[in-house]
């Protein structure tokens, strides 16, 4: 397993979603964005530390983000695992320069969102830490333990290891509360998205594709917008002449996926703005487009490839699901209940059911051990996925009315009471749910990068001259 293994898992258990900045596109030129490395205004109130004096410092200040610095040695650090990975990749590095560039910008960008999230009070707990690599570790098939080693062999401590995770898990709980949570998609937009969809069922492809962004100074003068173009059309005069795009990507575009060539992967046309997607669909694979003016500045994409949705995948066709009203009663073994005490309990709960001494409701709200006590043990309506199997299996087996034998899963102790079956219709229901991601995904994409620039923007930043 490689680092990029370990940090992909990392992100897919913090639900870190890709910045899609493709999705701006749509929205009418108004603010522009930061350009990648121009400095913010500097705050009222700052911290300076003292240039160093000694010529022999073994680690020296490279840049100051508000009030912490970042150093030479770390950003070191960051160009060798993009280096390893690019490698890995087999992609093209860009210049050194270009690359400790983009590097130190990403890194601006990580430390001032960190740092807003400490100021917001985003907090993760050893013992959810432990839980998260945990969960990473298995994912890889690995213990911890092997985890902690694969790491340390490839030059990184555990505790570093360990502090990259926080500060991930950190990052996601941020951008859940700043962006996720304020992100509205509204009924209208979906019978839009849909009828548009039918529509064009009958050429459904997806296109992998890929990006570089040139982006545009907050308030910026004429001149500047000016001058950011001209960097945009040298890219695109480069790329015509024969240029490699995702070496071209590494070296002048300020997305973040500058450092992965630009690569965007796989998408749908249809999810994306309307702009972006008559564009795409004009190149064969291979091809670039020519230079895209955006709100935030200026885009050239490239079709990498494209392939046909299969039709099962285009498919909308109907999807009777039964769906299971229960109730259950939910006892955890604990020091104090061993396994065999709680099997006994609940097959005496289960005797006074059937024998009408008692309804299960009434001993669900006395005895169950889980939230739904408080509702007689009402689980609500369930569909197979909604529960894990052994209890789905457990609920199959019974007619309306029946109460289960004992039922272990990994929760705890279970009897399970069916109450009522139907089947439903969820076809339409699905559609709309997959039609709801996608729009979310797509505004997700603009209102992150819109975002992740006003707090870049919002920083101090002072690049030291003794690097």
């Amino acid at each position: 397993m490689r680092t990029t293994q370990i940090k992909l898992a990392a992100a897919l258990l913090c639900a870190i979603a890709a910045n899609d900045v493709l999705a701006q596109a749509a929205k009418p030129a108004a603010k522009p964005a930061a350009a990648a490395a121009a400095p913010a205004a500097k705050p009222s109130t700052g911290f300076l530390p003292p240039a160093a004096s000694n010529a022999n410092v073994i680690d020296s200040v490279y840049v100051i983000v508000n009030d912490e610095v970042i150093t030479n040695r770390e950003v070191d650090r960051r160009i060798n695992e993009y280096t390893q990975r690019a490698r890995a990749a087999n992609m093209q590095l860009p210049a050194p320069d270009d690359l400790r560039r983009q590097a130190v910008e990403a890194m601006i960008s990580e430390r001032a969102q960190l740092q807003l999230a400490k100021e917001m009070g985003v907090r993760v707990s050893d013992t959810e830490l432990d839980r998260a690599i945990g969960r990473i570790a298995e994912s890889q098939k690995m213990s911890v333990q092997e985890l902690r080693n694969q790491a340390e062999k490839e030059g990184m401590s555990y505790a570093a290891f360990r502090e990259q995770i926080r500060n991930e898990i950190m990052m996601s709980r941020l951008t859940d509360h700043e962006v996720d949570s304020k992100i509205q998609v509204s009924e209208a937009e979906i019978d839009t998205y849909l009828a548009a969809e039918k529509a064009a069922a009958a050429d459904r492809v997806e296109m992998d594709i890929a990006q570089i962004m040139v982006r545009i100074p907050e308030n910026a003068s004429p001149e500047q917008i000016a001058a950011r173009k001209a960097r945009a059309d040298e890219v695109a005069r480069q790329l015509r002449t024969g240029a490699d795009f995702a070496k071209m990507a590494a070296t002048y575009s300020d997305a973040p996926d500058a450092l992965k060539g630009g690569a965007i992967g796989w998408r749908d046309p249809a999810s994306l703005p309307t702009p972006i997607s008559n564009e795409l669909r004009k190149l064969k694979p291979g091809q670039s487009t020519q230079v895209i003016r955006a709100n935030f500045g200026f885009l050239i994409l490239k079709l990498n490839d494209v392939r046909k949705l299969a039709a099962a995948e285009q498919a909308q066709g109907p999807a009777a699901v039964t769906q299971t009203h229960a109730r259950h009663i939910m006892l955890k073994v604990t020091p104090t209940l061993t396994e065999a005490d709680a099997r006994k309990r609940l097959a005496e709960y289960k005797a006074k059911i059937d024998s009408k001494q008692a309804t299960m409701e009434d001993l669900a709200r006395q005895f169950s051990q889980d939230s739904s006590a408080a509702k007689g043990g009402d689980m609500g309506w369930l569909e197979p996925e909604d529960t894990v199997p052994e209890l789905t299996a457990a609920m199959d087996a019974l007619q309306p009315g029946q109460v289960s034998d004992v039922v272990k899963s990994p929760f705890g102790l279970h009897i399970v009471q069916v109450i009522e079956r139907k089947t439903q219709d969820t076809a339409k229901d699905r559609e709309r749910t997959a039609a709801r991601q996608v729009l979310t995904e797509r505004k997700r994409g603009e209102a992150l990068e819109d975002w992740a620039r006003q707090v870049r923007d919002r920083a101090y930043v002072e690049f030291r001259e003794d690097k």
